[in-house]
């Protein structure tokens, strides 16, 4: 297992660089090398939990880290990621924030996690897990809500985040702990998407009399 706490350095590299040079995700994830799956979902999860929805980058990148799930199914050693993200070059504020964030969950990760429910992290059952629930949380965040919905990438986006803490700490809680916001995650879709359909239903349902009035 990687120390983490060495990424440290490599982060605050990335965001010097990003001041005097452009630094597309591409060039970012060679810097990062060979720290894997959990570390590269997480610096690309992070600029997409806002409280409102991003369009369609939110799209690219909630298939991207579902592509990663399914890669970790595979046991691919090192990931393959689209063009149409790598090249993605966000601002040296942009930067500084994603990597300030990462040392901060890094340095904090540290103090609140322990080696417990070790089965939800092991070698075999662990990237299962894994896997499936960057693909679901990356399906999710992919759902197109358009500017409707507030949230509806923070909260898949929450349990992206506490898997890669699982698996830089390997504890297994915070593993059940993605899961609930998984399934926060869908019973908020699933509330929202209820509320499109009673309205509507309820406009179906008073439409002639609204056309009536209207004519009247």
């Amino acid at each position: 297992m990687k120390d983490y706490q060495n990424l440290i350095p490599i982060l605050k590299k990335i965001a010097r660089l990003s001041k005097s040079e452009s630094m597309p995700i591409e060039k970012a994830l060679s810097e990062l090398d060979h720290f894997g799956f959990s570390l590269i979902a997480l610096i690309l999860v992070l600029p997409f939990m806002q409280p409102f929805p991003v369009g369609p980058l939110s799209v690219i990148g909630g298939l991207t880290i579902a592509a990663l799930g399914l890669q970790l199914l595979r046991r691919k050693a090192f990931p393959t990621l689209p063009k149409k993200l790598l090249i993605i070059t966000p601002s040296n504020k942009s930067w500084i924030w994603i990597t300030n964030v990462c040392i901060f969950i890094i340095y904090w990760s540290k103090k609140i996690t322990r080696h417990r429910l070790n089965w939800f992290v092991s070698d075999k059952i662990g990237l299962k897990f894994e896997g499936g629930i960057f693909i679901l949380g990356g399906l999710l965040m992919a759902i197109p809500f358009a500017m409707l919905l507030p949230l509806n990438n923070f909260f898949p986006g929450l349990a992206i985040l506490f898997v890669t803490i699982a698996q830089f700490e390997k504890d297994g809680f915070f593993v059940l702990v993605a899961i609930f916001w998984l399934v926060f995650t869908i019973i908020y879709f699933g509330l929202f998407m209820y509320g499109i359909y009673y309205l509507g239903a309820e406009g179906m349902q008073h439409l002639p009399e609204w056309l009536t009035n209207f004519n009247l």
